[in-house]
């Protein structure tokens, strides 16, 4: 193959680099080696062949050319083809803008997004207004430029390939997809951007058409929001680090109140009259009301912060309600309820976290207790196998208040309490059943409820056997 300097000048291939390589695969792109080997093959038989087509250049760009072929014969009587071609890709740009502008430039201008539309040589052939603004250029100054003149430089480079390879595969992009990336204005500024892609054909050439969105606003906004993100992270691992290190610090001088209030309660140090055993009684009721409110909050913060160690071992659940009812059954006999505890006669044995499946039993049973004037408060331990799924079910019941319907949804929520203002209504957290709710779920089960007002209550721990 021969190559001179005109060639060279339009696809940048040095002679050295061009010679003895086939045309085919060094400037045709592959979309468009079909029709020359046909054009070659035509040629050969003696016809001279005009035809415009599309070339590639050396840096991956396209161009448009208008091809003359003709055989001729090499000074050893050889056939071989002679293929001057020329640059029209200004003219082609041109005349395409001509059309497009006729067919759609209404429908163009009708949109809310920059419209840019390209030719598979990346040069535009229309712009709406929107995206003449959006650049910063004047009303028809964008036709027949490159497109990437309105990347930076850094995407230029491989935006070349990718436009190259679209028109090959073309398909629609939808808005929002593919990569961040940033739009050049005219006057040097860069602002980021999305871009939707439609391919479009003509009986004449093939198109892509660009709609393009100014995305600042949602990236100052989004800049903004991470910001406060990580405000908010900080300050809850601020709050963590709060919480871990005054755990001690609080529980410590409460524990100390209750115990000496209990010594004096005792009368150790020596007789109390009436007044100052009631003083202290109320002093002994506020101190655990407030530990228990401080271990509540902990356990809860422990929780959200992913802090919470479990030591799963085999735990016989019997055990856990024979401690849970040694603990409790005085508080329910102080207010003569019926206590009563039904399990199995074998063993249930589960593997689980022994100190949280307690602290669950605890509160439900606890609020029972709490929630319950009269009739009785029961455990039941059973051991289940619904849908071929073995579940161990411990269900908490009372003949209490109950809950109304639009209340259940309220039951787990943190720091819910159901009908504060109700005469007599005991104190509490609103944590207890939230955190137990938390508990159940690291334990891989859950907690459900039924009620009926003025009826009582059934709240049922399901754990995976």
């Amino acid at each position: 193959m021969n190559w001179n300097s005109g060639a060279q000048l339009i696809f940048g291939f040095a002679r050295d680099e061009a010679l003895d390589l086939p045309l085919l695969d060094l400037v045709v792109p592959p979309d468009h080696r079909a029709e020359q080997q046909q054009r070659f093959d035509e040629t050969l038989a003696g016809k001279i062949t005009t035809f415009e087509s599309v070339r590639r250049r050396k840096d991956a760009s396209l161009l448009y050319v208008d091809v003359t072929m003709q055989c001729t014969r090499s000074a050893q009587g050889e056939p071989c083809v002679v293929s001057a071609e020329k640059d029209v890709t200004n003219i082609k740009v041109m005349r395409d803008a001509k059309l497009m502008e006729a067919r759609f430039r209404d429908l163009l201008e009708s949109t809310p997004d920059g419209i840019v539309m390209a030719n598979p040589t990346g040069h535009i052939v229309i712009a709406n207004s929107q995206a003449e603004r959006l650049f910063g250029y004047a009303p028809g100054e964008l036709r027949g430029v490159s497109v990437d003149l309105l990347l930076p430089l850094r995407y230029r480079h491989a935006h070349v390939g990718h436009r190259s390879n679209y028109f090959q595969q073309p398909r629609t992009r939808a808005m929002g997809s593919g990569l961040d990336l940033s739009g050049l204005r005219k006057d040097g500024s860069e602002f980021p951007i999305e871009i939707s892609l439609s391919p479009l054909r003509t009986e004449e050439s093939a198109f892509v058409m660009s709609a393009i969105r100014d995305i600042s606003e949602r990236k100052r906004f989004e800049k903004a929001l991470q910001e406060k993100n990580q405000e908010l992270a900080s300050a809850n691992q601020a709050k963590d680090h709060f919480l871990a290190g005054m755990s001690h610090e609080l529980r410590t001088p409460l524990n100390a109140i209750i115990g000496f209030t209990g010594t004096l309660l005792m009368q150790l140090p020596g007789p109390l009259n009436k007044e100052q055993e009631r003083q202290l009684r109320t002093v002994q009721s506020s101190g655990r009301h407030l530990l228990a409110l401080i271990n509540d909050l902990l356990d809860v913060s422990k929780i959200a912060a992913g802090k919470v160690e479990l030591a799963f071992e085999a735990v016989d659940c019997k055990d856990v309600l024979h401690e849970v009812e040694a603990t409790l059954r005085p508080q329910a006999s102080d207010k003569g309820l019926a206590f009563e505890l039904r399990m199995p006669q074998q063993s249930v044995v589960l593997k689980t976290d022994r100190r949280a499946l307690c602290q669950i039993i605890l509160n439900l049973t606890g609020n029972a207790i709490k929630f319950t004037e009269s009739g009785y408060v029961r455990l039941t331990l059973a051991a289940h196998s619904p849908q071929g799924k073995n579940v161990v079910e411990i269900r908490v019941e009372d003949s209490g208040v109950g809950i109304s319907p639009e209340d259940m949804d309220k039951l787990f929520g943190a720091f819910t309490r159901i009908n504060p203002a109700r005469a007599n209504a005991p104190e509490g957290t609103g944590l207890g059943l939230h955190l137990s709710q938390k508990l159940a779920e690291l334990l891989g089960g859950k907690i459900s409820a039924v009620s009926q007002s003025a009826i009582g209550s059934s709240f049922t721990l399901s754990l995976p056997r």
